[in-house]
């Protein structure tokens, strides 16, 4: 049998291995995730969701429908503080290779190959630091305060766009 003096000690130890435990753990475990279909106002989740096959005019790229590349935002969205997964499509970087500006998108291909996706799909990402990245196949984690605001480059069109505090590889 533990005498009372020994199993209170341990009870504190416990204790405080447990309150370090919690200190010393990644600020990004705290940080809401953001999901891509939060993006995505209810109307354009169930346009989504009833899409009609893709249609090709001529040798030019399959189009989506027009009612689901308007760019409609969901309100909520605005200035809230996470991280996101996602794949990098460059618009500026340094003579070095790194990526300053980018578009984040839920989808290998995503703007290289058509059609793109709709602009609530697409996040303007601009990263001071710059970072490099082997391949664009390659997902990342992004992490920062989504803001609402529209973009649009010769690339595709962006209905939010962040400021990344981090920028690093996806691991689950």
């Amino acid at each position: 049998m533990i005498p009372t003096s020994c199993s209170s000690a341990r009870v504190r130890l416990s204790a405080l291995f447990i309150l370090l435990l919690s200190v010393s753990m990644p600020a990004y475990s705290e940080l809401r995730e953001i999901d891509w279909l939060e993006l995505m106002p209810a109307e354009d989740l169930a346009l989504l969701e009833n899409m009609p096959e893709l249609e090709h005019e001529g040798d030019g790229p399959a189009l989506l429908p027009d009612e689901i590349m308007t760019g409609r935002v969901v309100p909520e969205m605005a200035n809230v503080k996470g991280r996101i997964p996602g794949f990098v499509v460059p618009l500026k970087t340094t003579n070095d290779m790194r990526i300053l500006e980018f578009f984040l998108v839920p989808y290998y291909g995503a703007c290289i190959h058509v059609p793109p996706p709709p602009p609530n799909q697409i996040i303007h990402i601009k990263y001071k630091q710059g970072f490099k990245l082997e391949a664009l196949y390659d997902p990342v984690w992004i992490e920062g305060t989504l803001v609402i605001d529209r973009t649009e480059t010769d690339v595709g069109t962006s209905s939010y766009s962040m400021v990344a505090e981090t920028v690093e590889l996806y691991e689950e």
